[in-house]
């Protein structure tokens, strides 16, 4: 099913290490089409549209969301793939995953989870979309989770320290080897990073947390900034908004692309395992595009993430979950029948650390305005039934 337009070095069925699980191949899609089907159709990517981005899920419609940035960063990654000739179904699928293990409240619940989890293993959402996909979906009549191809699960794991990549096995080694992922990876962690900073720019101005004449400061800002400007000096402030994050994108795009055609020339990799063979990724911007792109995200980080309402959100949303993550611990009653039966079984294989595991997927599994309500519903028992 792969297009015979795919480079050498790109990612193909002929090439996949296939699936934990063996299956008949589909008759009329490819395996990696199947794999991003399979994500759509999850229930942990449905819920990617309530849960935090940045600003909380109900501050307002506009925001951002895990789901809108999945979307936002399949379509540049497919873009880039498509010019680099690579496989677009596996880079979409990979970007569509990448995000299903993340907590309400986004980094600040990872945070909090992570915290909640430190004597029992810690919590990263990287690994837990690894888990959700591989485990934790259940619509399966033969396996537990969505069998994904081995190259989309090896996508979704960005980083992994030495220790959670022994207990990976396959998916794993390459951390222990030092080994790079496919080129479909890597367009897609870099597309990840243009998605969220210049949509948390977009989602930082319409807030009102940060401004255009804050951003001014920034280099990439205002180079693209005062040519939409000087072109349309009369475009009202929405529309110069909209104009300048497209251009930012574009500009980051078209470097990524070109930096990237000018390492894969000099490498010359001949198949996807020369690609795993190379000792740095071949996907990567220009030094100074990556200078400039280091810049915005230290702004955002001083200006945005750091912005007292959103530090308000943090500190709400680790009250919030740190409460849940000690009910539930204290109390499986608490948790619905599937849950409380996993909890137990994770505790008679693993103890304490299963029991807590069990707690920390379901919290996981949650979007923001649940965490909300079931921490109004367990912090007045009054209204328990």
């Amino acid at each position: 099913m792969d297009e015979p337009r795919l480079s050498p070095y790109a990612a193909s069925d002929a090439t996949s290490r296939g699936r934990r699980h063996p299956e008949a191949a589909p008759r009329y899609r490819g395996a990696y089409q199947r794999d991003r089907d399979r994500i759509v159709h999850s229930t942990a990517f449905r819920r990617l549209e309530y849960k935090t981005q940045v600003f909380v899920n109900h501050e307002g419609d506009l925001f951002r969301t895990r789901l809108t940035h999945s979307l936002e960063v399949a379509q540049i990654a497919r873009s880039i793939a498509r010019v680099l000739r690579l496989n677009e179904d596996l880079t979409e699928a990979i970007a569509l995953a990448h995000d299903l293990g993340h907590t309400p409240f986004g980094h600040a619940g990872q945070d909090t989870l992570n915290r909640c989890m430190a004597d029992f293993g810690g919590f990263e959402h990287n690994l837990q979309s690894l888990r959700v996909v591989d485990e934790l979906e259940c619509r399966y009549a033969e396996f537990d989770g969505l069998n994904l191809t081995f190259e989309t699960r090896e996508g979704i794991l960005k980083h992994c320290s030495p220790a959670h990549a022994r207990e990976l096995g396959d998916v794993g080694c390459r951390f222990l080897e030092r080994r790079q992922p496919t080129l479909e990876a890597q367009v897609t962690n870099l597309a990840d990073e243009i998605a969220y900073n210049n949509h948390d720019v977009d989602d930082g101005i319409r807030a009102g947390l940060i401004s255009i004449e804050q951003l001014m400061e920034i280099a990439m800002f205002r180079r693209e900034c005062e040519t939409v400007r000087t072109a349309h000096p009369s475009l009202d402030a929405k529309r110069t908004r909209h104009e300048v994050i497209r251009r930012m994108i574009n500009h980051l795009v078209c470097d990524l692309v070109d930096t990237s055609l000018e390492r894969i020339r000099t490498a010359a990799p001949a198949s996807p395992d020369d690609v795993r063979a190379q000792p740095e990724p071949l996907i990567g911007f220009s030094a100074q595009m990556r200078s400039d792109s280091l810049a915005l995200k230290r702004f955002l980080r001083e200006h945005l993430y750091r912005h007292e309402q959103v530090v308000q959100m943090t500190r709400k949303a680790d009250r919030i979950l740190s409460f849940l993550f000690s009910a539930y611990m204290e109390d499986l009653h608490l948790l619905p029948a599937e849950h409380q039966a996993q909890a137990r079984r994770f505790s008679q294989q693993h103890g304490d650390a299963g029991r807590a595991r069990a707690v920390a997927d379901y919290i996981a599994g949650m979007t923001d305005r649940f965490a909300i309500a079931e921490y109004a519903r367990l912090s007045h028992p009054e209204t328990l039934p």
